[in-house]
């Protein structure tokens, strides 16, 4: 594990450079589905600033550099959605996927969640392995206007 990520909460301050990983990262997700109109490449920085608010997700740091982010918040009492992990390009590979959504899980724990749910796109094969491995079960599979189905995971946090 690398000693040189620090993992901190989301700040809404951070949303410039949140929305370049964030964009960095998801236009290898659109090579894979052959589309840029995907929402992480086409959300606004003031859509992301409003988002970050009362947000529980989490940023990884090397240095002063915003190397990956992960949002959450809570739906109802008891249920975490996670969304919009992505890892810088060139750290991608390092563990700190695993790092965020740990950290971002805890957040959902010390919230009073007892389950946290996320999705990815049926093609995105890397993120589908590190949610299994990370605990995930995959619950339900919706196709979608373009024939891809997003699949959606589940996680209990006990």
């Amino acid at each position: 594990m690398r000693s040189d990520i620090e993992i901190r909460p989301i700040r809404p301050a951070d949303a410039g450079e949140v929305l370049t990983v964030q964009r960095a990262a998801f236009v290898q997700e659109a090579l894979v589905y052959g589309t840029p109109d995907m929402p992480p490449l086409t959300q606004t920085l003031d859509e992301l600033r409003a988002e970050l608010t009362d947000n529980l997700g989490c940023v990884a740091l090397t240095g002063p550099r915003i190397v990956g982010a992960v949002r959450a918040r809570l739906d109802g009492a008891l249920l975490l959605l996670i969304g919009r992990l992505a890892i810088a390009p060139d750290q991608q590979g390092g563990g700190i996927g695993s790092r965020l959504l740990a950290a971002v899980e805890q957040a959902g724990r010390d919230a009073g969640a007892a389950e946290a749910e996320l999705f990815t796109g049926s093609l995105s094969e890397a993120n589908l392995r590190l949610y299994a491995r990370e605990g995930y079960v995959e619950t339900e599979r919706v196709a979608g206007d373009d024939g891809i189905e997003q699949v959606f995971l589940r996680k209990p946090l006990a």
